[in-house]
C-alpha cells in the first residue's frame, strides 16, 4: 500500500483523477497560495483507463499543472482508474494523509456525480476525514487530526453550491494550469466526454455561470455540510 508521504500544509486537496482537482479548485487553490498558504494534492488513481493521454501524460501534466500552482507536495495512491471502492484500504491511505499533512481545510468530490470513481472518492473522503480525527482508529497512521474546514467541489453534474469563491483575478492564471493538460484538451471526438466539453471548457463555463450569480467575472463553488461560522464584519467586507 502506497504510503502518501505528505509534509505538514494548510490545504490539502484530494482528486479522483489528475485534473479533477484544478477544474474545481484551481483558481481558490492559486488564491491561497498567494496569500502564503501551503497547497497539497492527492490524486487517488493515475487516469490510466481515460480516452485520452497515457499514463506517462497524464503523470507529467499532473506535474506540471502542480508547479502552475505552487503546490507543496502532489502525490498518487494509485488506485485502480474506474474501479475506485468506498473500501477500507482507500480510505486508510487518506486517513494518512490527512494525520501526514495535518490541513486546516480539505477540498474533496461531492458524492452527486455520473462518475462512479468520483462517488467513491467522494464517499472515501468523508469516512476518512472522520476517521483520521479518532486516536484509535488505525493509531500507526500518526496522531488524530480532523481539519477545520470541509469543502465538496461539484464534478459532473449541478450541485447548488452554499459558497462561491470570486477567483476573477486568477481566471487567466487558472486557464494556464488547464493548459498543462494538452491530452485531455481539444479532443477530435467528443463522444467519450460526459458533458462534450474538454477540461478547460468546462471549467470556464462553469465558473462564469457561478461568477454571475454573484456578480463577479468567475467563481469556484462548494458545498459545505451545515452552517458556516462567521464573524459580523465579515458581512461588509
Amino acid at each position: 500500500m502506497t504510503n502518501p508521504g505528505l509534509r505538514p500544509c494548510d490545504v490539502l486537496a484530494i482528486g479522483a483523477h489528475p485534473d479533477d482537482v484544478e477544474i474545481a479548485a484551481a483558481g481558490t487553490l492559486l488564491l491561497l497560495a498567494q496569500a502564503g498558504r501551503t497547497v497539497s494534492i492527492v490524486d487517488v488513481t493515475r487516469g490510466e483507463k481515460g480516452s485520452r493521454g497515457t499514463v506517462a501524460d497524464r503523470t507529467a501534466e499532473a506535474a506540471a499543472a502542480a508547479a502552475r500552482l505552487g503546490v507543496q507536495d502532489r502525490r498518487n495512491l494509485e488506485r485502480p482508474d474506474t474501479a475506485v471502492a468506498a473500501d477500507e484500504a482507500t480510505v486508510l491511505l487518506l486517513v494518512a494523509a490527512l494525520r501526514q499533512g495535518r490541513p486546516r481545510l480539505l477540498l474533496a468530490p461531492h458524492a452527486h456525480d455520473v462518475h462512479p470513481d468520483h462517488v467513491a472518492t467522494a464517499t472515501d473522503c468523508e469516512r476518512a476525514w472522520f476517521l483520521a480525527g479518532l486516536r484509535h482508529v488505525a493509531p500507526e497512521l500518526g496522531a488524530p487530526h480532523r481539519p477545520t474546514l470541509f469543502l465538496r467541489y461539484p464534478g459532473n453534474r449541478h450541485v447548488e453550491p452554499t459558497v462561491a469563491v470570486d477567483v476573477t483575478a486568477v481566471a487567466g492564471a487558472k486557464a494556464e494550469v488547464l493548459r498543462c493538460y494538452r491530452s485531455q484538451l481539444h479532443p477530435p471526438d467528443r463522444g467519450h466526454l460526459v458533458q462534450g466539453l474538454d477540461v478547460l471548457e468546462r471549467a470556464e463555463v462553469r465558473d462564469r455561470f457561478h461568477g454571475a450569480r454573484i456578480g463577479v467575472g468567475a467563481a469556484e463553488p462548494f458545498w459545505h455540510d451545515g452552517p458556516l461560522p462567521l464573524r459580523a464584519a465579515a458581512l461588509l467586507p
